[in-house]
């Protein structure tokens, strides 16, 4: 079993009489880490893809839940998005069943977001759960290891599943895009044009690294530009893509409402668009290498509870810097080159308006950017 980030953070929440939530995408290993954390005491498990869980959970009063969690100290819920009115439910727990330590998952924002809202401010402790990131990769695996396993890595990402199964990576993401993208997002959203959101996925997958034109999208696939909108958005909430903005303060050119869209895994982003052939023989490995970095900072920053703010920049004059984050009033900048043939320099607008850090990642110092 990998050790994930999260565990020793977590453990410190347990028992603080207050509900535990793990939100992120299905097979990142939301069931795993709560079993390991309830592992040397006893647990009750609820499902919520099973439809007697969710009837007998969504009419249960206190009574009906004393009666469910019985003796047990800690229950698990997970896929808790599907039950009806479960965070009047977990209010419940927190507010009249003291005793319980309530640990909860979730793959969609879509109704999670009801978990963590009113009327349940204040009440829990939220963690993103990401795929596996390259520390974790690195401390199961060790440093030579995952070094070896890079080039794979950037091919076949980083889901749990997949690392642990070696010479079965194309089956797994198989299963995994087929199941959880084009039946569990489809299904969450009531959505029915299957070949509507493939199409937009593909069209995302090769615009890695370029910004993404809604306008262009919609041309491409044949719909409009607000339904383009809202299946990014859907995708966005399936914990499927991220967005970043662009970053402008000073600069009278620099763009100011464009945005770039990553995939949290490599595997996925490849899998849309078909290609798994070696780094040697591919004309994408800037994006692969890009799309890799920027979904291992975004775990990152999630995980150290960071207050900085992840952009890309880019002027109409077509200067650009690959990664911008900005923390209170420190400004770094990141280039990305997979194997880089030339020094690599920041444009001089850039420099002289915001005084950045600097740092060109390559394959041979990034630890130090995910560190």
């Amino acid at each position: 079993m990998i050790i994930r980030d999260l565990t020793p953070v977590i453990k410190k929440k347990i028992d603080k009489g207050k509900v535990i939530v793990f939100i992120g995408p299905r097979q990142v290993g939301k069931s795993t880490l709560s079993n390991s954390l309830l592992k040397d005491t006893p647990f009750l498990f609820l499902d919520g893809d099973d439809a007697v869980v969710v009837d007998t959970l969504a009419n249960a009063n206190t009574e009906t839940l004393k009666s469910i969690i019985g003796n047990y100290k800690y229950v698990f819920i997970d896929e808790v998005q599907r039950i009806p009115n479960i965070d009047l439910k977990l209010k419940i727990i927190v507010d009249q069943i003291k005793e319980v330590q309530a640990i909860v998952s979730g793959s969609s924002a879509f109704d999670i977001n009801h978990v963590t809202q009113e009327p349940f401010t204040g009440r829990k402790f939220e963690y993103h759960l990401f795929p596996v990131s390259w520390n974790e990769f690195e401390g199961n695996v060790g440093y030579i290891k995952a070094q070896q396993q890079l080039e794979l890595r950037l091919l076949y990402g980083m889901y749990p599943d997949v690392i642990t199964n070696f010479g079965n990576e194309y089956e797994i993401l198989k299963n995994l895009v087929s199941s959880y993208l084009y039946k569990d997002v489809l299904s969450l959203a009531g959505i029915r044009k299957s070949e509507v959101l493939e199409k937009i996925l593909q069209a995302l997958a090769l615009q890695v690294g370029s910004e993404v034109s809604y306008n262009e999208i919609a041309q491409l696939v044949g719909v409009d530009k607000n339904t383009v909108s809202n299946y990014i958005d859907l995708l966005e909430k399936a914990f499927v893509i991220f967005r970043l903005n662009s970053f402008n303060k000073n600069i009278r050119n620099e763009i100011k409402a464009n945005r770039k869209i990553y995939f949290y895994d490599n595997g996925v982003r490849n899998m849309l668009i078909g290609n798994f052939n070696t780094l040697e023989f591919r004309q994408d490995k800037g994006a692969l290498w890009e799309n890799f970095l920027v979904s291992e900072r975004i775990k990152k920053l999630s995980y150290t509870n960071s207050l900085a703010k992840p952009y890309f920049w880019r002027t109409t004059s077509q200067q650009e810097i690959d990664y911008i984050e900005t923390n209170a009033d420190v400004v770094s900048a990141f280039e990305f080159k997979w194997s880089p043939l030339k020094k690599v320099k920041i444009p001089k607008s850039f420099e002289e308006a915001y005084h950045p850090e600097f740092l060109v990642v390559t394959k041979e110092n990034f630890r130090e950017f995910l560190k």
